[in-house]
């Protein structure tokens, strides 16, 4: 694993100053290979000192994850992930397989030697803000004898969590409490329980009163009376320089111990403006530029904060195709790269992919690209070649104009035996619309591998009968690449489908589509 990193580290020591912050990118969070890589990276980071990580989770809530992954409080591994991640990042499974392995390294070192869990994000959302009250109570219930406001004081002021947890709190000013009467006296609480809990030696513990105090500067800019791509941009500001500020003060903890592995979209990391035209938001054509994270910090830790831009070529679980030719990320090679000029930025992204730009070339130490991530079968016409070639099988791939079925063109049939009445086995490679759409075949590059399982064998694997099916869809991801699953059209006639079978799933649907062809063809066994 080590020698996978090798140009990573090569670039690392020959840099004049040791890396405070190690900042590791990725142009989407839509991308699990991201997650496994920077889980590695940890790994091997683990040996040249690094002794904590900081993800895009909130700063509040990855306390609980660090108290579990360093033994520090006894808790349950599923409520850790549901309660100590934002965002919803606790139901990755790549965060999942992090939190294992750091309790487990953890337990095989030294205490001061584990490994940290650290938060750097905000609580917030694109359109929603939480409740300052919730943090502010927590704040008082530990220091709110040093300070004049009473508790009952500051429920009153706060009135109630949805006034200020509602979407209409941050998208319509007039409907905002931040710029209140109450609001200015919350704010002021705020300040007073953070001073007290430093004076009191609390440090660790004015979290609380920070997170309020910086939602209440957010809410406050939500009442600005202004146009909305302005007052927009700067609630992107406040969130990225509070997303600073959460790093300053995690190095503050860290920097005797060891540098620290980052972790998050390119976007929050970079060192130049950050820019964003939400056109699928729903809110008009708004041009948003505005100071992230990274910009803010890098003159605070200097040569110490390495940059590392992450950068995709084609994605199965985001549909995303090989990129064109002449594009930085046509260029590149699987691993460490150093970008040339003269490039073009791609074209065929989605919300929330960022290809890269020659901005961020620039900007970034250097890059890190992963060139095809999720395809890692066999392609359609390969799967294709695998099944016509087995003794006794014909194929038929449908074609309109000679009479198959409407939106049909391009399948592939698989047939046994002498009667051709019912095919054992197809392939598509499309959606048809208002029957099968649910594995979203309409990405580019995915298709699916259809089998007749017969009752029995898709009783056996899948726990419940084909004719009840229907009863578990809602925990079926039927657009997820490379898993057997049952098929969203026709599983109540026993079939089962996989997306872009990997390689180690072959030797399995070889054995399945065997057990298919025979039952077509009426051989025993």
């Amino acid at each position: 694993m080590t020698s996978e990193f090798s140009p990573l580290f090569d670039l690392l020591d020959a840099r004049p100053t040791p890396p405070e912050i190690l900042a590791v990118g990725e142009p989407t969070h839509g991308e699990p290979a991201f997650l496994t890589y920077r889980n590695d990276l940890l790994a091997a980071l683990a040996g040249r000192g690094f002794r904590s990580v900081a993800l895009e989770t909130g700063a509040e809530r990855a306390r609980r994850v660090d108290a579990y992954v360093r033994a520090l409080a006894d808790d349950d591994l599923d409520t850790v992930l549901a309660e100590g991640f934002s965002h919803g990042w606790g139901g990755h499974t790549g965060n999942r397989e992090l939190v294992v392995w750091l309790r487990e390294h953890n337990a095989s070192v030294a205490p001061e030697e584990r490994i940290a869990f650290h938060g750097f994000d905000t609580p917030l959302e694109v359109s929603s803000a939480p409740s300052p009250g919730p943090y502010l109570l927590a704040a008082f219930d530990l220091v709110g004898d040093r300070i004049a406001a009473s508790r009952d004081q500051i429920v009153e002021w706060i009135g109630g969590d949805e006034r200020w947890s509602r979407s209409a709190a941050v998208m319509d000013p007039v409907a905002s409490p931040g710029a209140g009467a109450d609001a200015v006296a919350l704010r002021a609480a705020a300040d007073d329980l953070l001073t007290a809990l430093w004076v009191a030696d609390l440090p660790g513990r004015a979290i609380h009163a920070e997170t309020a105090l910086w939602l209440l500067r957010y809410h406050a800019q939500a009442a600005a009376p202004i146009e909305l791509g302005l007052r927009v941009t700067r609630l992107l500001g406040i969130r990225d320089a509070w997303m600073a500020q959460n790093l300053i003060n995690l190095r503050g903890y860290e920097r005797r111990r060891g540098p620290t592995l980052l972790h998050a979209h390119n976007g929050h990391l970079q060192r130049h403006a950050a820019s964003w035209n939400p056109a699928d938001w729903k809110q008009g054509d708004l041009d948003l530029r505005w100071n992230p994270a990274g910009r803010i910090v890098a003159p605070v830790f200097g040569d110490g904060y390495v940059f590392v831009a992450g950068s995709l070529g084609a994605s199965a679980a985001l549909g995303l195709a090989a990129p064109a030719e002449g594009t930085f990320e046509a260029a590149l090679e699987d691993g460490l790269n150093s970008a040339g000029t003269g490039l073009a930025a791609r074209e065929d992204g989605q919300h929330g992919y960022s290809p890269l730009s020659a901005e961020l070339v620039a900007d970034a130490d250097a890059i890190w690209h992963l060139a095809s991530a999720g395809f890692d079968g066999p392609a359609e016409p390969e799967i294709a070649e695998r099944i016509r070639t087995i003794p006794g099988v014909t194929e038929f791939v449908a074609d309109e104009a000679a009479g198959a079925p409407p939106g049909s063109h391009g399948d592939r049939f698989y047939f046994a035996g002498v009667s051709h009445r019912m095919p054992f086995a197809t392939i598509v490679a499309h959606d048809t619309a208002d029957f099968d759409e649910k594995s979203r075949l309409d990405r580019p590059g995915v298709f699916r591998l259809n089998i007749a399982l017969g009752r029995a064998e898709f009783t056996r694997r899948f726990g419940y009968p084909p004719a009840e099916a229907a009863d578990h869809w809602g925990v079926v991801d039927f657009a997820r690449i490379g898993v057997i699953m049952p098929h969203p059209a026709y599983a109540v006639q026993g079939w089962m489908g996989v997306l872009n079978p990997p390689v180690s799933l072959l030797p399995e649907l070889d054995d399945l589509l065997d057990r298919a062809r025979r039952r077509a063809s009426g051989e025993p066994g």
